[in-house]
């Protein structure tokens, strides 16, 4: 009785069947575009994500916890590097086959060519719905793992620009550029948390920072090029630019304008945070240097004072003792 009420939620839907053509292809291709039955399908993938979330935590990262005995601040950020390092590391792996699949990377025109790009394979799809699916239980997450009231605005942001720019590519038809810059991004995010979780079983680990802190930049200013690469020339010197709702067509400059303004926002956001926290570790760095000079140099002349009372304390009791030289001449005298 209920299995079609459940198809909706289990299984992508808007399918349409492209027959097979002697140019093309000898079998019939099966694409797909979004509607709202799609909120269905990243409700029920949603609850996937935390089951997969609470096994990930119990049988995993609790009994790595039990065994580092880690403090409580490490223990929550151990936590949330674990998960994300488990799901960056998932999705650049699919979404790096989803791109050689589609020969995206060996072709840079593909990012805008044929826009809109209303039909999109099964896995783009399936991908972009998992994407929706897993930042959406993250709101619950705070619940679950009982996050700290200062902590909740910030995981607020984070979440919300995953969602606002994820959700943006899927509904304006901006799949193919929307995949490219995910998988760059997740790529260096993936190597942050990494590093942080071989930081927190060895604090001497530090050359992970280092070379995330270079892919850091370098992934912001490719995000640049390609964003402007995509909507100040691909799109720009398109024929078709006007707003059209049935065809998907939102190639307009006021659109093209806000989307780009939007990206570069949110990487100088990015880069903002990043200089204030390499300004922070910077300090810190250089302040815990003088104080371990200065208990250097404390000790060693500690030392030399220890040394200084010690001989002066045997030259008082030489000069005062019976068996010195002098008082045995001054006996014999």
């Amino acid at each position: 009785i209920t299995a079609k009420a459940a198809v909706i939620f289990v299984t992508l839907q808007y399918n349409v069947t492209i027959p097979a053509t002697e140019e093309q292809s000898a079998e019939t291709i099966s694409l797909y575009h979004y509607g709202i039955k799609d909120l269905a399908t990243i409700f029920f993938y949603m609850l996937v994500a935390i089951i997969i979330h609470a096994i990930i935590q119990e049988y995993v990262l609790d009994k790595i916890n039990r065994k580092m005995h880690f403090s409580k601040t490490k223990h929550s950020k151990f936590n949330e590097s674990g998960q994300l390092s488990a799901f960056y590391l998932f999705s650049c792996v699919w979404g790096t086959s989803i791109l050689v699949s589609e020969n995206y990377i060996s072709d840079p025109t593909s990012l805008w060519r044929d826009y809109p790009h209303t039909l999109i394979p099964f896995q783009m799809k399936f991908f972009y719905i998992l994407q929706l699916a897993y930042w959406f239980h993250a709101f619950p997450e705070l619940y679950f793992q009982k996050t700290k009231k200062e902590d909740i605005f910030r995981q607020i942001v984070y979440i919300g620009l995953y969602l606002f720019h994820i959700a943006g590519a899927y509904l304006l038809n901006l799949t193919h550029l929307g995949l490219v810059l995910l998988v760059l991004h997740y790529f260096v995010e993936f190597l942050f948390h990494i590093s942080r979780l071989f930081y927190f079983s060895d604090e001497r680990y530090q050359k992970g920072f280092s070379l995330w802190a270079v892919l850091f930049v370098l992934a912001r200013l490719l995000t640049l090029i390609l964003s402007v690469l995509t909507f100040g020339f691909g799109l720009a010197r398109a024929e078709d630019q006007q707003l059209n709702f049935s065809t998907g067509n939102f190639n307009i400059l006021a659109v093209r304008i806000s989307v780009l303004a939007s990206i570069c926002m949110a990487q100088a956001f990015m880069m903002w945070k990043f200089i204030n926290f390499q300004l922070r570790r910077w300090r810190e760095h250089s302040s815990s240097q003088p104080q371990s000079v200065k208990k250097k140099f404390v000790t060693a002349k500690g030392k030399t004072n220890r040394k200084e009372r010690e001989n002066g304390v045997n030259g008082t009791v030489t000069s005062n003792g019976a068996d010195s030289p002098r008082s045995r001449k001054d006996k014999s005298s």
